[in-house]
Parts: C-alpha cells; structure tokens; sequence
C-alpha cells in the first residue's frame, strides 16, 4: 500500500499508430502522427504521476527508428519532456512473446496499457492480470464473451483494476449527449450511428486487417460502448444482424469487408418494448477534411440527438498540409510556450484517469470495483459490447443470420450467443 501521490511504472505493450505515432518507417499519415499514448506516459512521467516507463514490441529491429521518430515529434518538441523508457525485445530480436520477459519485470500495482491487434489482447492482458498489475486495452478488449468473462474472473481474484479505453466516453458532446438521453430522453426507440477512415489505413492495419480483426470490432466499437454506457440499466442488446460490403480491400489483397453494419435489437428493461440501433463502420472512406467521421443520431421515446463529432468548427490550412477539420479537443498537439498542453484533451484525460484510479487503488483509497460506477469502462461493466461485436462476427460469418444474447433472468451480463431461431 502507498499514498495517493505514489507514481506508478507503466509497460505499454504495442508500437503502432496509437502508442507512437510510428508507421511503415515514418509517422503516421493521420492525426496520431506523434502517437498519443507514449507522448502521454512521458507528460506524465514529467507531472511525477509516472516513474519507470517501458515499452514492448514484436520486432525490436523497428526501435531504433521508433526513438528516432519520438525524439524528433516529442522531445524536440516539448520542454522538459524525455523519451526515455526500456525496450523489449532488443533491438536486433524478433520475439512474438517478448511481453512475457516484459511482464516480469514489472511489480504488483503497476500498469499495464495494451495496444496490439484484437486476438493478441487476451493473452497478453491475462499475463499481465496474474503478475498483478492493473490493466488497461484498446477497444474491443477482446473478440469473444468468453475471453472476457475469464478476464473479468481474473481480475477480480487478483484484485486489479481492468479497463477498456474508449477515449469517446469523455468526448465533452458524447458525454454529454449519454447524460441527455439517460435523463430526459425516455424509453430507448431508435440509433443509427457511423464511423470512418481513409483508404489508406488498410495499408496502415494490414498486417492484421482480416486476419486478427475487422473494422466492426476497431471502429463500431465506439459507438457500441456508447450505447451500453448510456443505456445501462435502462436497455439491452437481445438480437444482432450484420451485412457486410465488399470489393475494394479484396482488391488491395486483403481479405477483409470493407464496411460493416450491424442492426441489434434492444429491449427496454422496465416494459420489455424494443427499439433498433444501426452501427456502421468503414476503413474505404475518400480522404478529405477530417480523417474520421464520427457521427451519430438518437432517438428516445420522448426526444432525440444529433452529435457530428468531426465538425468542431474549427479548420486550418496550410500550404503544407491543405484545408482540413482540426479537434484539438480529442489531442492537442500545438505546445504552450514550449511544453505540451494537451493534458485536457480527451485522448490524454482517457489514459490519465485510468492512471490516477489505479494509485488511488494501490493508496488504499478506492478498490477495483469503485470504478464499475462508469467513471471508467472496465471489464465488468462492458460485456455487453463485446457480445454485440461477437454477435456481428458470427452473423457474418453465417451469411447474416441473425444472433441472440443470452441473459440469466433480468441480469445486464451476457452469458452467451446463439443462433436466432425462427
């Protein structure tokens, strides 16, 4: 046990797009291209939040450009901020298993941030889960009900706070938009909700587009956490359809769907009336202003929402970079007189409270299950999410035959998934 202003150490397992901003040898061709999570540990390391920061990768070979691309976006870009952190494996190393040795190094009460294709989370997290450490994954935090149970049994045995990031939750609009709808907006009717990214990422993901994942469980995700973040206790998810379009990853070689709808059933739980919710997401998209389009409509049985989350009303242009839609709300990258000043921007506020929950946790102060409140998205308080992505899967996967969520009685946990009958 330690006090509330104890740091923590914190692996970051993952070197792609999200942790460093680093892809195919340069930075990233979206607006990540300094990455979020790496340049947050390091602001948080120089707010003393954080001491000892490690990273973990497959391929050590990719560090040295990695330090490179990080020293010149974030040290020679903000004051006082160090790159500093242990790699694994080393830099002349392949190892798929490399967050093993990783893992080892690091103590009980320490943080694990995981940022690696979908079918890796699992295992890696559980590792992390049993050497004690509090554990935070990307969306979705697994691919089936069944891998997230365990995760949940684990991490209630061992006494650690685990969590989802889903940085859309603490969207100022999105949250905004959920406290609306859970207190003005009645009986849930009616959702059709859209997410996108250029061509482009394809080439960025390809090294697990189709194989590990699909773009339903990458980028439906946010609008299905939304929905089982705003209608918790009020609704849940009974039946889920998908459909698929096709043609142009096939085209690049990948065998994967271009987009993905999914249509579920909910049931309002105080009379049992159903209402319909849409999710489409895409990874085809044309480039244009925004790199993602992020918007979603709600209807209640006694009012409704529109929240365009791409269009904050601010754009820049440069002779550089062109016309296009900034939100330095989700990540502020322009310093303040030298230092980053992003700290309350979403994408950093996401991580920092996870941080702040879980030395507030090893102080003492607060246990793991304080958190199920929905201050934060952990693994108990999302399987819903994950059945609907695991529902869409296997409907797809069945030529859209549509899928059941199986509940015990009344309870908001899904037990499983099976085929509709008719």
């Amino acid at each position: 046990m330690s006090d509330l202003n104890s740091k923590v150490d914190v692996l970051m397992v993952g070197t792609g797009e999200y942790t460093t901003g680093y892809v195919g040898g340069t930075a990233a061709d979206s607006d990540k291209g300094a990455g979020v999570v790496a340049l947050t540990m390091f602001d948080l390391r120089r707010r003393a939040k954080v001491e000892r920061v490690g990273m973990c990768g497959v391929n050590g070979k990719k560090f040295p450009g990695i330090r490179s691309h990080m020293k010149r976006c974030i040290q020679d870009v903000y004051a006082d901020t160090s790159i500093e952190c242990d790699t694994f494996p080393k830099d002349d190393q392949v190892d798929p298993k490399a967050y093993e040795t990783a893992v080892k190094t690091f103590k009980a009460g320490d943080v694990a941030i995981i940022f690696t294709p979908d079918d890796t989370h699992f295992q890696i997290a559980m590792q992390c889960i049993q050497q004690g450490m509090h554990v935070m994954v990307t969306k979705p935090i697994v691919k089936t009900l069944e891998e997230h149970h365990q995760l949940a049994k684990a991490a209630k045995e061992k006494g650690v706070l685990v969590g989802v990031e889903v940085h859309k939750r603490l969207d100022p609009f999105y949250a905004d938009a959920r406290d609306r709808a859970r207190s003005a907006l009645g009986n849930f009717q009616y959702m059709y909700a859209y997410m996108s990214q250029p061509k482009h990422q394809l080439e960025t993901f390809k090294a697990w587009a189709g194989k590990s994942s699909d773009i339903s469980y990458y980028l439906n995700s946010h609008h299905v956490d939304w929905s089982e973040w705003t209608l918790a206790s009020i609704a849940r998810p009974i039946r889920v359809t998908a459909t698929g379009s096709t043609g142009i990853a096939k085209a690049k070689g990948i065998e994967t769907e271009d987009s993905i709808t999914l249509t579920v059933q909910w049931e309002n739980i105080s009379d049992k009336t159903l209402g319909t919710a849409i999710y489409t997401s895409s990874w085809v998209a044309p480039k244009s202003d925004v790199h993602s389009q992020q918007r979603f409509f709600y209807m209640g049985s006694s009012g409704e929402i529109n929240v365009d989350q791409a269009h904050r009303g601010c754009t820049v242009s440069t002779d550089e970079k062109g016309f296009a839609s900034v939100n330095p709300l989700f990540m502020k990258y322009t310093p303040t007189n030298g230092k980053f000043s992003g700290q309350q921007s979403y994408g950093v506020r996401s991580f920092e409270n996870f941080i702040d929950a879980c030395r507030a946790v090893n102080a003492g102060a607060n246990k793991p299950q304080d958190f199920d409140d929905g201050s934060i998205a952990t693994v108990h308080t999302t399987m819903q999410g994950t059945a609907i992505l695991e529902a869409g899967r296997k409907s797809l996967d069945s030529d859209s035959q549509p899928m059941d969520i199986l509940y015990d009685g009344d309870s908001g946990e899904p037990t499983g998934i099976q085929p509709h009958k008719f």
